[in-house]
């Protein structure tokens, strides 16, 4: 995807932030920690910290969910809006919280073996028993 500004924040608005740099296509994981944190699968896209303005972070709450990964959610309406390693140079943007048309696609479905049993997971795209922390934004 070519470089553009998209925008976004949570569902109060107490926290918004914008990017400016190429997002990776969407990855749905299943995982338990996943499907903990927001209530179903997560979809999310991948960008280098770099790219990633949050111009407005009063309400921005970070929780320590394993010993090499953190979640950002809102504090004030929950909204689950990032993951990241820590140390790392990308932050999972969560892509429910995009404002508008983000030409994204779903590309990969990860920890399949973890889905919950109230759902099937979409057939036709690519699918992995584990974990993709490898997949790094477009261009990155």
């Amino acid at each position: 995807m070519a470089n553009q500004t998209h925008r976004g924040g949570c569902l109060c608005g107490a926290v918004t932030y914008r990017i400016d740099g190429p997002m990776r296509d969407v990855v749905a994981c299943h995982c338990r920690q996943c499907r903990k944190t927001s209530g179903h699968y997560v979809s999310a896209t991948a960008v280098r910290a770099e790219d990633l303005d949050v111009t407005e972070d009063g309400a921005l709450n970070w929780f320590r969910s394993s010993p090499t990964a953190e979640r950002g959610f809102c504090g004030v309406c929950g909204s689950s809006l990032f993951w990241r390693r820590l140390g790392g140079d990308d932050v999972s943007v969560m892509a429910g919280g995009l404002d508008g048309p983000t030409g994204l696609t779903t590309t990969t479905h990860i920890f399949v073996k973890d889905a919950g049993d109230y759902y099937d997971v979409p057939a036709g795209l690519r699918t992995l028993d584990h974990g993709a922390h490898g997949l790094k934004p477009t261009g990155g």
